[in-house]
């Protein structure tokens, strides 16, 4: 297991209830770690409408995770 710090924007937020928190996951990367989180909270979206940073740097799905690393999954965002 690693722990994971992730951040929630936009939707991901809303739906979670808060921006941000700690987690212990055995994901091996980003594309499994949305899907562990999109099944336990019902997010919307699925990966495709979805970029990903890790550790502050856009990132792959694909992308593997290590133990600390903080994720951001971005949605897209309308504004006017």
């Amino acid at each position: 297991m690693k722990t994971i710090r992730l951040q929630y924007f936009a939707i991901l937020r809303e739906r979670r209830d808060q921006a941000e928190e700690s987690i212990q996951t055995s994901a091996c990367t980003a594309a499994d770690l949305y899907e562990e989180l999109k099944a336990e909270h019902q997010f919307p979206l699925g990966q495709e409408h979805l970029r990903v940073a890790i550790n502050g740097d856009f990132s792959t799905m694909d992308t593997p995770l290590d133990d600390g690393d903080e994720v951001v999954f971005i949605p897209p965002v309308a504004g006017g």
